[in-house]
């Protein structure tokens, strides 16, 4: 049979939640200026395609939707 543990004190704040998350900031590979700026021009590109693309879908479902129901 096991005995059950005692609970753990929590631990410093430091050693806690912030402490964790500095060191995981730490971790973390920042992207350089020329990367962060070309990959930022690569997402505003393909949102706007994408409204572009739905944009045109909708209007011709549209277009459709008023030849069928005159």
């Amino acid at each position: 049979m096991e005995t059950p543990t005692e609970p753990q004190p929590n631990p410093p704040v430091s050693e806690g939640f912030v402490g964790n998350t500095v060191a995981e900031l730490r971790k973390v590979v920042w992207p350089s200026r020329q990367q962060l700026f070309a990959e930022s021009v690569a997402v505003i590109l393909m949102v706007t395609l994408s409204a572009f693309a739905i944009a045109a879908i909708d209007r011709f479902y549209s277009w459709v939707n008023a030849q069928v129901f005159r």
